[in-house]
């Protein structure tokens, strides 16, 4: 049952459904399990979830290991981190990897301090390479590179933990890439009753409401975003009728929210959701780096601003210099002319 040197990555589930958010890092993860030459596992927890574990090797898992308890129905701190610590301990994966959902965000931090490991939160990219101790030049190799936005997002930071086992990090939302469901793969399913009591509960979910988000941000192939300086609340409906007519979504920049123009599950970037989309078209958005490593990867960039020097423009595969308001009015007209 023991394999040293896996890649794990902790498998969300709600409502006895596996989180999206943790497929997308579980690509990632056969990504450097494959570098290093070992398997990849995930690790499930909760009562009865055992018939997850199909959907889980379908996404890339050669093994996903089951914890199975009553006292993991719900998901609460202290249990959770309990049975994880304890597994972890004892099979000793080289690499363990959480979604950093709200849950992970929660768990992680829990599970490092206990197991005395480095962690570094809401990594943008992971990689497997080397590294040499600046003093002592002694060099590890084969670790992982966590690669996440530092200082604000003024400079990308790679950071390793080469002396502690796991290494750990937490994924952004969105980050990685969703692989590919095959319905064909096989992989081995294997189930654990962890020793947990009563005790280890310190919590009681009386109540628990789920709230279907407003907008898949996630899921859309158009997105049009407004930034500051679009101006006010009113102005965003223009953003607004042009997502709706391209059958898009409306996305914005931290300011925008920030200014009160529109909610927040709108937000993309670093304190807010990673996006593909086909078609990103990005309107008074200056560009800075926070906003960027968001929605860089968008399969084409459309910005419009009045500034021509805005560095929005370095990633715009096509740039509109002028007035938002007048640049959208015309391309409703074109789009409305192509329509008929």
């Amino acid at each position: 049952m023991k394999q040293q040197g896996e890649v794990w990555v902790y498998i969300q589930q709600q409502e006895n459904r596996v989180v999206e958010a943790s497929l997308e890092v579980l690509g990632k993860a056969k990504e450097l399990a494959q570098k290093l030459g070992v398997s990849v596992s995930g690790l499930l927890l909760g009562e009865k979830v055992s018939s997850l574990a199909d959907d889980i090797i379908s996404y890339g898992a050669d093994r996903v290991y089951v914890l199975e308890s009553p006292f993991l129905d719900k998901y609460t701190t202290t249990a959770y981190a309990k049975a994880v610590c304890r597994f972890v301990k004892k099979e000793e994966p080289a690499i363990f990897l959480v979604a950093a959902t709200p849950q992970g965000r929660d768990l992680a931090p829990r599970v490092a301090s206990e197991l005395k490991v480095g962690l570094t939160a809401d990594c943008t990219d992971l990689k497997i390479g080397s590294y040499a101790m600046p003093k002592t030049k002694q060099k590890y190799d084969n670790i992982l590179l966590q690669i996440r936005p530092a200082w604000g997002g003024n400079i990308i930071a790679t950071i390793v933990n080469p002396e502690t086992r796991p290494q750990m990090a937490t994924i952004r939302e969105g980050m990685m890439k969703l692989p590919s469901a095959d319905a064909s793969a096989k992989g081995e399913i294997i189930t654990v009753s962890p020793e947990l009591v009563q005790d280890d509960v310190r919590t009681r979910v009386v109540e628990q409401m789920l709230i279907e988000k407003k907008v898949d941000l996630k899921g859309a192939n158009i997105i049009v975003a407004g930034g500051a300086g679009v101006g006010s609340r009113e102005n965003f409906e223009l953003i607004k009728k042009l997502a709706h007519m391209l059958g898009g979504e409306v996305g914005a920049t931290r300011a925008a929210v920030d200014a009160g123009f529109i909610d927040h599950d709108h937000q993309i970037g670093q304190t807010g959701i990673s996006v593909r989309p086909k078609l990103y078209i990005a309107c008074g958005i200056s560009g800075a780096v926070q906003h960027v490593s968001g929605m860089e990867e968008s399969g084409k960039i459309v910005a419009i601003n009045t500034d021509p020097e805005a560095p929005v423009f370095d990633v715009a595969h096509y740039g509109i210099v002028g007035d938002f308001k007048e640049s959208i009015e015309k391309l409703i007209s074109i789009y409305k002319t192509m329509s008929h």
